[in-house]
This record gives C-alpha cells, sequence and structure tokens, in this order.
C-alpha cells in the first residue's frame, strides 16, 4: 500500500474567528493510500490550538512509510488497531490515515461506506451553517449571503445575547450557539432560559473542560440541551460525560477517524446521550467522511467546505442543509488534481 501526501493551504471565503482563534487560511494535510490502482483519501486540518502542525502530521506519517506498505489488513478497524498505538499522540495524523482506510476500503468493496455500515442516507439530519464571531453586520451578511434551515453561531463575546437578538431579527431558521469554553456556570444557566426563548436550540460547550462541578450545575438547571465538545475528544471521554452533559460532539480529528468515531457513538447511544459530529474548515475529503456517519447522528456540524474559497477536493454537497451523496464507493470524494 503506497502513501501519498498532499499538503494545503485552504483559501476562506471569510475571515473565520473563534474565542481561540481568527483565520483566513487554514492549513490541511490530505492523506492519499493507493492500492492496486485504487486509492482512498484522509484529511485532517492543522489546528494551533491542539498544537497539530502540518509538519508533525508530516512526519509523523512518514515515519509510518514502510510499515504501510507492508500492512496486511481486511477491515480498516483492523489497520487501526495496528497503527493508533503508533500514532497514539497524534490523533490528526491518526485521523487521516483511518479516513483514507476506510475509503479505500469502500472503494475495494464497490460500495460506500454508509452501505457498508448498513445505514441509510435519508435518515441524515440537516447540517447547520457557522457564522464565525465578527460585527453584527458581518454575521448578518454571512447569513445573508447564504440562506440556510440551521445556523450554528460562534459565541464567548461581551455582546452575546446582543448577537442572538440581532440575527433572529433577520432569519426564523433554528440557531445553535457555541459558546467556545467562554461562559462560567451562572451565566450559561441564565443564557439557557433567554435563548430558549430566541428559538436556540442547544449549547454547546459553555465552560471550560475539567470544570465538572459547573458543568453538573449547568446539566441540573439548564433550560436547553448541553452537547460537550472540548470535553469529549476520545473513546474514553464519551462514559465521563454522562450526566453532565445531553450529548457529545464528536470530531474526527481529535477523536483518531471514523473507526473510534463509530465506537463513540455507540457507547454515547448505549448511554443514553445525544449524538452530533462537527467538523473542522476542511475540504470535501473530509466532510465527505462526516457524511457517511451522518445517518447516525442526531445532529450534525459539516459545514466545513462551504466554508472555502477554492475547495480542493469533491464529494458530498449541500442543498439548504441536505446532504446530497455522490454516486461510488467509498466516501465518494475527490482530488481536483
Amino acid at each position: 500500500m503506497n502513501l501519498h501526501l498532499h499538503p494545503f493551504d485552504l483559501q476562506l471565503r471569510h475571515t473565520f474567528t473563534i474565542t481561540h482563534e481568527s483565520r483566513k487560511v487554514q492549513p490541511s494535510l490530505i492523506v492519499e493510500l493507493e492500492k492496486d490502482g485504487l486509492s482512498g483519501y484522509g484529511e485532517a486540518a492543522a489546528t494551533a490550538y491542539y498544537n497539530v502542525t502540518m509538519e508533525g502530521m508530516t512526519r509523523d506519517l512518514e515515519a509510518l512509510r514502510p510499515f504501510l506498505a507492508a500492512a496486511e489488513w481486511d477491515a480498516p478497524a483492523d489497520l487501526y488497531d495496528q497503527v493508533a498505538p503508533k500514532l497514539a499522540h497524534s490523533p490528526a495524523a491518526l485521523c487521516a490515515l483511518d479516513m483514507a482506510a476506510n475509503d479505500l476500503w469502500g472503494r475495494i468493496q464497490g460500495k460506500p461506506l454508509y452501505q457498508l455500515w448498513n445505514l441509510d442516507p435519508a435518515d441524515a439530519p440537516l447540517t447547520n451553517y457557522t457564522i464565525g464571531r465578527a460585527s453584527m453586520e458581518e454575521m448578518v451578511a454571512k447569513m445573508e449571503e447564504l440562506p440556510w434551515p440551521i445556523y450554528k453561531i460562534k459565541l464567548g463575546t461581551d455582546q452575546d445575547l446582543e448577537i442572538i437578538r440581532t440575527l433572529r431579527r433577520h432569519t426564523d431558521a433554528i440557531f445553535r450557539v457555541d459558546a467556545n469554553t467562554a461562559w462560567t456556570p451562572e451565566q450559561a444557566v441564565e443564557m439557557s432560559f433567554l435563548l430558549k426563548d430566541l428559538g436556540v436550540e442547544f449549547i454547546e460547550q459553555p465552560l471550560k473542560p475539567g470544570n465538572w462541578e459547573g458543568q453538573a450545575h449547568v446539566f441540573a438547571h439548564s433550560a436547553l440541551p448541553v452537547m460537550a465538545d472540548e470535553s469529549c475528544h476520545v473513546p474514553s471521554d464519551v462514559a465521563k460525560c454522562a450526566g453532565y452533559f445531553h450529548g457529545v460532539n464528536i470530531k474526527l480529528v481529535k477523536c483518531g477517524g471514523p473507526t473510534p468515531a463509530l465506537r463513540m457513538l455507540h457507547e454515547a447511544k448505549s448511554l443514553g446521550l445525544k449524538t452530533m459530529i462537527g467538523c473542522m474548515t476542511e475540504s470535501s475529503v473530509g466532510i465527505s467522511a462526516i457524511a457517511q456517519l451522518s445517518p447516525l447522528l442526531d445532529y450534525v456540524d459539516m459545514d466545513g467546505a462551504l466554508l472555502l474559497a477554492d475547495d480542493p477536493a469533491e464529494g458530498v454537497r449541500f442543498e439548504f442543509g441536505k446532504a446530497i451523496f455522490p454516486e461510488g464507493a467509498g466516501t465518494g470524494a475527490r482530488l481536483r488534481l
């Protein structure tokens, strides 16, 4: 099995701002696994907040080149279990590799991944479209640029309530809010009642991860469901979130790819937690992989490629929040090389 690495600087339509950073360009590494003339693709975005760099991912994957050339596996989980200990320090690189292996496996089988997982695309929820932090005028303009049934609004400012009130005057779409760890427990509870009256569906990660006492207070008193994000990275985190959050938002680049994500989703459901998968700012390679899992989800945030000025790949596309799956096996994604 041959390994090919494709680095990209993804240009965004607009500067994207959250609590942790602002960016106009997103470095991203696309991994290609090639075997017998078939190629599978995976992706991981470099993220300073999580100390994920292009150099680090490239170094870690290059070190695996001899192993991958000789690796034998029948299903992606077999390869994942062999590789995961070698990349335990680098979940983003592991994600890109596992995603590529799942895509390649689907192409070898000649079927879409959702079909191999016994899932029905008709069960996939609508994706939200994310409005990053900006001036009121810019946030309204972004909504008007792309009318959408569900918006996720990035908060964590001194004007959070005013932002939602202003945006609500311009649309009757469902709102979801992501506080990006910026609130106190008292703020989160107070905001939950105010936001519920403004048509907000849930709150994502209101408190800093590790504040379990505060999160227990929010869980007990919030008027809205609260989803874990920064508090849920890897499979062992899912059980920790039960009794503190109403659901978990799983990110493939944090947990290590589709294989562990599937395990996390099944565990979350067994614990009565709502399930969501979120994306990074990434191309259609990463988004198409998330879409294969989407029929398992209660909510999904897979708008990353919609934020790009120029997507180097194509695959799953969207019509007013609905995923339109491409014909073809695996994830259906391909690079425009």
